[in-house]
């Protein structure tokens, strides 16, 4: 064949698939725009996750585009995360379960003895450590998409550590972690400045996301963009206007009685105005970006992904008297109060005020965006997740797909313990390596607060789970914490948070609701 006609020809295609392109004739890619939000309970919304559920939201705080973001997509009933934010992560951009990627907690360095230094060694077992980066051979979301055509930005709090340039990202901002998003010197204030106008960097972050959303949109270039706000993250920040309408209301005037304190004699940090204010400004920057899509003329062709990072404890939901927290925990715990997290959807194909009930989870989203750009997600390697993309477009579920097995993994010690969870359908086992003779098992279709322990009602159920988890773990080489030889029963007890871990811990029988509400 002629090399100069082979190049002639090359030339000819590519100058009339940019003809095409111009005239709009050219098949459209959707693009893609991940809203992820740190430390955002399930209940942490105005959004209802459970409708006719009162304490599935919280009815305070003004979010108006996300109630707009759930008129207008699909809202998800059952979505987890990790039990905290870098592991969460990480299972976003790789498709895997913290126990098949080996990075289940941000907090240490690689080295056994950083346990034993951070005063662990007389516990009831030895903590394991964590990766410290994305495995170099997991395929993340940028280099999954590129192929397909995508280029793609990540603004905002990376926390993995490494440089997210190597993982595909034209544009970022480096090896951030919560302190950029840290605007004002913790205890330094009692009262937010009056000249703050970046809270958290909100505004600076969505900004920046912006623009790299008008750019590829006018050059015609599908994109990725992840905006991963530092809000709600604790160190609350919010503009000054915006807690003064929240220190105005009834419920935040009757919780300043309560404590004995007023506006202007309250803490920053206990202040429910300044956490409310921080989800008020969110929800603006949220519109913001919404409002671009909308000028840019590309909201019938681009997904909107709203989700957590992991579960999180709001008590400002306590300001409304006679509701209590739904779920049992907290943050750093595999409860369903650390890893139940608000999740919605919009974009094309997705009806309307839609909710989908089947368990979801982080690690579903790589292989859903692969399939949304127009590539076969099956050909992922090594990946947990599966794609949501059709059940989105109204396709109804697999009994596969609802009795599918989801893992979570915390073999870590912090105010929480070594422990272990699968969610399988409606049931859901939990394993605490320090008592392992307790067994632990929870119908979550009838029990959302984990409160009755069913196991020795249901020990066929309990001892396949248990098998099915640990099996697992094994397949892809989990970490394991182990029984500690050198437990001191007397140290341990005298430790912070050894009360916490008496109440959140296992049980057997039922325990108090009320307990959540301490």
């Amino acid at each position: 064949m002629n090399p100069a006609r082979t190049i002639a020809q090359a030339s000819l295609s590519l100058l009339f698939a940019f003809l095409l392109a111009g005239t709009g004739l050219a098949a459209e890619k959707p693009n893609i725009v991940l809203l992820f939000i740190d430390d955002w309970a399930w209940n942490g919304t105005p959004v209802p996750m459970n409708d006719g559920m009162e304490n599935s939201r919280m009815p305070v705080v003004q979010m108006p585009n996300v109630e707009r973001l759930a008129r207008e997509g699909m809202k998800f009933t059952n979505a987890y995360a990790s039990p905290q934010c870098s592991p969460s992560r990480v299972c976003v951009q790789t498709g895997q379960s913290s126990p098949r990627n080996g990075f289940t907690v941000f907090m240490n360095d690689g080295r056994q003895e950083y346990f034993d230094e951070k005063g662990y060694p007389d516990f009831p077992v030895i903590p394991c450590i964590s990766d410290m980066t994305i495995d170099k051979d997991a395929v993340t979301i940028p280099e999954a998409l590129k192929p397909l055509g995508y280029v793609s930005a990540h603004i905002g709090k990376w926390h993995m550590r490494g440089d997210p340039g190597d993982e595909g990202y034209v544009l970022h901002d480096g090896d951030t972690s919560n302190t950029p998003g840290n605007t004002l010197p913790a205890g330094a204030n009692q009262r937010l400045p009056d000249d703050l106008t970046d809270p958290k960097l909100m505004f600076s972050v969505t900004e920046k996301a912006l623009g790299f959303m008008t750019e590829q949109a006018n050059a015609g270039q599908p994109f990725y963009v992840q905006i991963s706000h530092y809000a709600m993250h604790e160190g609350r920040e919010c503009l000054p206007e915006t807690r003064e309408k929240y220190t105005q209301h009834p419920l935040v005037q009757a919780y300043y009685q309560k404590i004995g304190k007023t506006a202007e004699t309250v803490k920053r940090k206990e202040d429910p105005a300044i956490w409310l204010g921080m989800g008020d400004d969110l929800d603006g920057r949220i519109g913001a970006v919404l409002g671009r899509i909308s000028e840019l003329g590309i909201a019938d062709n681009t997904y909107v992904v709203l989700v957590s990072d992991n579960g999180y404890r709001h008590k400002e939901l306590q300001l409304t008297k006679g509701l209590t927290q739904p779920h049992h925990a907290a943050k750093w715990w595999v409860w369903q109060g650390g890893i139940r997290v608000p999740m919605i959807v919009r974009g094309p194909g997705i009806k309307a005020g839609s909710v989908f009930n089947g368990n979801v989870v982080n690690y579903d989203f790589l292989p859903t965006f692969v399939d949304w750009a127009g590539g076969d997600p099956t050909t992922l390697k090594n990946i947990d997740g599966i794609s949501l993309a059709s059940y989105m477009t109204g396709k109804p579920p697999t009994e596969a797909f609802l009795q599918r097995n989801l893992y979570f993994h915390y073999p870590h010690y912090r105010s929480s313990m070594p422990h272990s969870a699968i969610v399988s359908g409606n049931h859901k086992l939990l394993h605490f390596y320090d008592q392992p003779q307790i067994p632990m098992l929870f119908d979550l279709s009838k029990d959302m607060g984990e409160v009755k322990n069913i196991a020795s009602q249901h020990p066929e159920t309990h001892k396949k789970l248990y098998d099915e988890m640990m099996g697992y773990f094994k397949n892809v080489g989990a970490r394991i914490p182990k029984r500690n030889p050198d437990f001191a029963p007397k140290v341990y007890q005298q430790d912070k948070d050894f009360e916490l871990r008496k109440i959140w811990g296992a049980f057997e029988g039922n325990r108090l609701l009320e307990e959540d509400e301490k």
